[in-house]
């Protein structure tokens, strides 16, 4: 299991989803690095939609 993310780790200052400053509590590990959001909720959205997509691209690599 990965380290648990820590904020002076993020490659980002702001969230995606809302465009407010990060928060501790809010990081995420994705594809090696540490994303940030401004609450849990966005980040479990992200870890949802990311898990998504990459199950998508693997399952079209497969059946390619």
């Amino acid at each position: 299991m990965a380290n648990a993310p820590r904020l002076e780790e993020c490659v980002n200052e702001t969230c995606p989803w809302s465009g407010k400053p990060v928060s501790a509590d809010s990081l995420t590990h994705y594809k090696g690095a540490v994303v940030g959001f401004c609450n849990p909720g966005c980040r479990d959205k992200f870890d949802a939609a990311a898990s998504a997509f990459d199950a998508a691209i693997e399952g079209k690599k497969k059946n390619g």
